[in-house]
């Protein structure tokens, strides 16, 4: 976004306390989100290049720590996400009632009115998605690029936007799918016969897999994996065995004394 609104007492009543760098800072850091559409870095040091106050880093972590919330694609603001999804919004109902009127022209060649022109143009914000010079990309893509990195299996690339469109999520969405992904991924399912059984990423987003309770494998369970047991499994058994059948046979006078001893205790 290349607008958004200031709300001067709103803004004022939360950041009194705040020294002037640090009021500085977060209304560069507030620039920079709503500017970029995009989290923040979690790399202080390279948010502070970004925002040009390489010497301030910790002010920035100050100001980071209180008005954004660290996640694993980088800091986020509640509020502005907010904002940027109106606008987002706003821009596609708006595009999508000026296709309507332009089928419903029954002179192809008809030019919109100067007018109707300057009436469409100022009740828009200027946003990404409405300056001529730079390509708009789709809505929800840069998220969808985070998560199609992450996903172990790269199939139906359309089809997994598609679907990933149909959720509208947020940032705070695609981190809940990030962590399921990172303990799915160490699933029994998912890691047997070299992943054969893991879901394609569309199906995966339609059903909303991100839910599922997840068992991991370990490789411990093993252990209790029944097995026919041969026969003389035991080695120390199969050594006594062994031993016996190499030993001398005992004397006869022996065994009677034996015999005798054996009498008696009976």
């Amino acid at each position: 976004m290349h607008y958004y609104q200031f709300n001067i007492g709103d803004y004022k009543s939360h950041t009194e306390h705040l020294s002037e760098m640090e009021d500085l800072t977060y209304r560069r850091l507030l620039d920079w989100y709503y500017l970029h559409e995009t989290p923040i870095p979690l790399e202080i040091n390279e948010t502070a290049r970004q925002i040009r106050m390489r010497s301030h880093s910790e002010c920035i972590t100050t100001v980071l720590q209180e008005y954004f919330e660290r996640t694993e694609i980088g800091w986020i603001h509640h509020r502005a996400d907010k904002e940027i999804a109106k606008t987002g919004e706003k821009s596609e109902k708006a595009s999508a009632s000026a296709k309507a009127r332009w089928n419903r022209a029954k002179d192809a060649n008809a030019l919109p009115t100067q007018s109707e022109s300057n009436a469409t143009h100022n009740t828009l914000p200027i946003t990404q998605d409405t300056l001529p010079k730079e390509k708009a990309k789709p809505p929800y893509q840069a998220l969808f690029d985070i998560f199609w990195g992450r996903y172990p299996k790269k199939v139906g690339k359309d089809a997994a936007l598609k679907a990933f469109q149909k959720r509208k999520p947020d940032q705070h969405l695609l981190v809940q799918m990030l962590n399921a992904l990172t303990e799915q991924v160490k699933s029994e399912a998912w890691v047997k016969d070299g992943g054969q059984f893991i879901p394609n990423p569309a199906t995966w987003l339609n059903q909303g897999r991100w839910q599922d309770e997840v068992t991991n494998f370990k490789p411990v369970d093993l252990i209790h994996q029944t097995t026919p047991t041969p026969p003389n499994q035991d080695a120390a058994l199969r050594k006594i065995e062994e031993d016996s059948k190499k030993a001398a046979p005992i004397p006869e006078n022996i065994r009677a004394k034996m015999a005798e001893l054996l009498k008696g205790k009976v």
